[in-house]
């Protein structure tokens, strides 16, 4: 059974499951009843980041655009531009072991893609979740709903994997941005084109 957390809850991952290694992290999200007038397309990315929470480089940021850390840590399993069906819209697949010793934190972000041209938001949006599944038993470890805290924002920080004391621990975000994608690249330290 998954430990469902809330916003701000932490829990350690490898404590309870010392040979813990390959994870598959998975997002999903619906989007609200009603026309825009334009599809929705979100997008799930990560940002690798050492212990001051910014990324030393672009290649620490995981996109559709670059689906793989040059150390095969972090493997994102591709876009998916509708989010229609059940399940996980968008998965990410970690290898702790590869995890480069001066990289902490592994966080996990959604962005709307073009929000702003097509006038769409995360108050849009429902039933938005992050879980982890440990990938040689198949077993859901933890799970984080979101909930329907958001209004105006194009972009949300999710959770994140962190080491400390040796320990892996996965830490329940939830916090809105505005600037989409633009602003998490900021926050994180890389420059946005």
């Amino acid at each position: 059974m998954p430990i469902n957390l809330s916003k701000g809850q932490k829990v350690s991952l490898t404590k309870d499951n010392p040979g813990l290694n390959n994870i598959l992290v998975g997002l999903g999200w619906d989007v609200n009843a009603f026309d825009s007038g334009t599809s929705f397309d979100l997008d799930a990315s990560v940002f690798i980041a050492d212990a001051s929470g910014h990324c030393p480089s672009e290649k620490e940021f995981i996109f559709y655009g670059n689906l793989e850390h040059s150390s095969g840590c972090v493997k994102h399993m591709g876009d998916n531009k509708t989010g229609d069906g059940e399940g996980d819209d968008e998965q990410i697949h970690i290898e702790l072991s590869k995890v480069p010793a001066n990289l902490e934190k592994i966080a996990f972000t959604v962005t709307i893609y073009e929000a702003d041209q097509r006038h769409q938001n995360f108050g849009q949006v429902s039933n938005a979740y992050i879980r982890i599944i440990d990938e040689a038993t198949n077993t859901e470890l933890v799970r984080f709903d979101l909930g329907e805290d958001f209004s105006i924002e194009t972009a949300v920080v999710v959770g994140e994997l962190y080491k400390n004391n040796g320990e892996w621990k996965f830490n329940a975000i939830g916090s809105g941005f505005q600037g989409g994608l633009a602003a998490l690249c900021g926050h994180y330290g890389i420059q946005a084109e």
